[in-house]
């Protein structure tokens, strides 16, 4: 990560990496565990270090890494990949005023280090984009703090529990630290009823779809949830356009 002394300097930069601290234990944790279920799932240690070291994203590497060991057709692993990642559309589009005024470089490092709790803890900080040079490069200190601190626990981590796999009983169950970190981050993004309805149809469609392979439960859960949503939202419309009417 290049980062510029001014960003390292900022009184935000320093703000945004204690913030991350406080659940970083938990992003440590799946972090680790991640590196062991690489292993024990049946990857090499170079393809599973190789995995660790590049790619940064924790809930698409668990999706996609039994569909990959069981010889899953290549569509269904980048579908399932994406559809999981979807959220992040939804979250650059949402930081996209917060960043336009960066050069491509820096827009580019900014949406790597975007995770779910950084996206959460960003937004919490900064309701709005700043409105001047002074305000926009205190958010992006803060984001590069965030965003660095879990980079660096979740990848060190990964790489230590690939290194320590056999070592490490699955058992231990430390896995459960980075659901726990998630569970945080649904409360704290579910703040309308729609988004509850979300979380809850994803999660019925999810467990009533389990017995379905190559982990289509997910592809599933999503479409549920879409579907369930985009149609609400489409009766909300159309009940506040009657009601205008009258």
């Amino acid at each position: 990560m290049i980062l510029s002394r001014a960003q390292r300097n900022h009184p935000e930069f320093r703000k945004g990496a204690s913030d991350m601290l406080s659940v970083a234990p938990g992003i440590a944790a799946w972090g680790l565990m991640t590196g062991v279920a690489m292993v024990k799932s049946g990857m090499s240690t170079v393809e599973a270090l190789l995995m660790a070291a590049i790619v940064f994203a924790g809930s698409a590497q668990l999706a996609s890494i039994p569909l990959i060991l069981a010889g899953a057709p290549i569509w269904v692993i980048l579908a399932t990949a994406m559809c999981v990642n979807l959220r992040f559309v939804v979250f650059s589009v949402h930081l996209r005023p917060y960043m336009m005024h960066l050069p491509l470089r820096e827009r580019l490092l900014a949406g790597y280090l975007t995770g779910d709790l950084t996206y959460v803890l960003f937004i919490k900080r900064f309701a709005h984009p700043g409105a001047d040079a002074t305000e926009r490069a205190g958010q992006m200190a803060y984001l590069m703090g965030n965003g660095g601190v879990n980079w660096v626990s979740w990848t060190t981590c990964s790489l230590l529990g690939v290194v320590l796999a056999n070592a490490i009983p699955t058992q231990w169950g430390l896995g459960f630290a980075g659901i726990l970190a998630l569970l945080g981050m649904l409360c704290s993004l579910a703040n309308s009823r729609l988004r509850w309805v979300a979380a809850a149809v994803a999660g019925a469609a999810a467990v009533a779809a389990y017995a379905l392979p190559l982990k289509l439960n997910i592809l599933t859960a999503i479409a549920a949830a879409v579907l369930v949503c985009l149609a609400l939202e489409k009766t909300a419309l159309h009940r506040s356009s009657s009601g205008g009417g009258h």
